[in-house]
């Protein structure tokens, strides 16, 4: 076990994408979005429309989860469709959320 503690500690490059990933996923909006995209491609007129947010704020959530590698965007005419990244963001999303929900339903 200390030879794969000590390999991760020493990898900061890895530590700092994964911090990087919770901290992004860490917030409300961006977790509704994340959970909107994993039912549907959207663009940000659907975004707009189903969080009641503005354009600006959509967009500004977007760039940052786009950065952090969880999402894609490609384009179509004027509009840009957004989706998850990955299986692997779907993945991550969906086992945090059987968990939430485990937490939710212990307590009953």
């Amino acid at each position: 076990m200390k030879d794969k503690f000590d390999e991760f500690v020493e990898n900061q490059e890895l530590i700092d994408n994964l911090s990087g990933i919770f901290k992004v996923m860490a917030d409300p909006t961006r977790l509704k979005i994340l959970y909107a995209l994993m039912l549907s491609t959207c663009n940000v007129s659907k975004l707009v429309e189903l969080l009641g947010m503005s354009q600006s704020s959509i967009s500004h959530q977007l760039i940052l989860l786009k950065n952090e590698g969880l999402i894609r965007s490609r384009k179509e005419g004027r509009k840009v469709y957004y989706s998850l990244d990955d299986e692997h963001v779907k993945t991550l999303f969906a086992m945090g959320y059987t968990h939430a929900e485990h937490k939710i339903h212990e307590r009953d």
